[in-house]
């Protein structure tokens, strides 16, 4: 079993090129199609600073209204084109990568896990969210 200081790692192998990849993960009008786990969700605003300093802020909220919530986390390190790494309010870590692999792009993030819900929990709902970035950009 894995300690919470662990950080979880995620994947997703996209058929997109990498510019493409980037594009549909960090672009605001994008981010806003594909930003949530399950169709229950959506993520109606995204903000996106691209800049080290530069902050993100997506606006997720269940469909019904009934809950939401806002995501911001500040850049800390940043390649264009092939990965960046930011920290969330809670100060934690997250870190994503563009990886080329012939014409697709294989997608990883590793994050620290948050204290509150088990980590399969977080793991299957970042996966999720993957998930549904890669079909979004895959049908686009």
């Amino acid at each position: 079993m894995s300690s919470q200081t662990e950080p979880i790692h995620i994947q997703a192998l996209v058929n997109a090129n990498a510019s493409k990849a980037w594009e549909y993960y960090t672009s605001p009008e994008h981010i806003t199609q594909w930003n949530f786990a399950d169709p229950s969700w959506c993520c109606p605003t995204a903000e996106n600073d691209l800049r080290i300093g530069g902050t993100y802020k997506a606006r997720m909220e269940a469909v019904d209204g009934s809950m939401g919530f806002d995501f911001i986390a500040v850049y800390k390190e940043l390649d264009p084109g092939k990965r960046f790494t930011y920290v969330m309010e809670d100060g934690r870590n997250a870190r994503v990568e563009f990886i080329p692999e012939d014409e697709q792009t294989r997608v990883t993030v590793t994050f620290d896990p948050e204290g509150e819900n088990p980590i399969e929990m977080q793991r299957a709902g970042w996966q999720a969210i993957l998930n549904n970035y890669k079909s979004y950009t895959e049908s686009n």
